[in-house]
């Protein structure tokens, strides 16, 4: 894939894994069903690595933070964007 991993995060509820990563030109976040390693979604918005992410305390929002400036608030289960505050 020429992508590497740079960060993971379980939810709160252990059934669900967030995976941040780049590669040339990309950042992605990809969620994994935890009992079976199954792709559950592919988050895409940022254009550069994605450095970090983390769950809410209640497991209803993934925050990822990128190479690009950025830092994206995501609806879990939805797994659309909720708020994309930029850095100035």
């Amino acid at each position: 894939l020429g992508e590497f991993i740079s960060s993971v995060a379980f939810a709160p509820d252990g059934r669900v894994l967030a995976s941040g990563s780049g590669g040339h030109r990309w950042g992605t976040v990809r969620l994994w069903r935890v009992s079976d390693g199954a792709l559950l979604h592919t988050l895409v918005g940022h254009s550069d690595w994605v450095w970090n992410v983390a769950f809410s305390p209640d497991g209803q929002i993934l925050a990822s933070a990128s190479k690009d400036g950025t830092v994206r608030l995501w609806g879990i289960p939805r797994e659309q964007p909720v708020l994309s505050p930029t850095q100035p």
